[in-house]
């Protein structure tokens, strides 16, 4: 899954510690968020899309992945 998490977020000056404050979560989270090495909980979602005043649709994008 991609998301467009860090973009949002510097577009609205918030640094990555910030976001940790307003989702409750800490810095190390929102970094692998970013990095597309953790999918969210759909209550980390849910939180960071009313956090972004957004939907879920436009900040995460399924994308299916082939696998042997």
């Amino acid at each position: 899954m991609k998301n467009r998490i860090s973009e949002i977020r510097k577009a609205r000056g918030l640094t990555q510690q910030d976001l940790a404050n307003l989702l409750g979560v800490t810095r190390q989270t929102v970094i692998s968020l970013e990095n597309g090495r953790y999918n969210p909980s759909i209550t980390l979602a849910f939180k960071l899309a009313k956090t972004f005043q957004m939907h879920i649709e436009d900040i995460f994008t399924y994308e299916e992945v082939d696998e042997p």
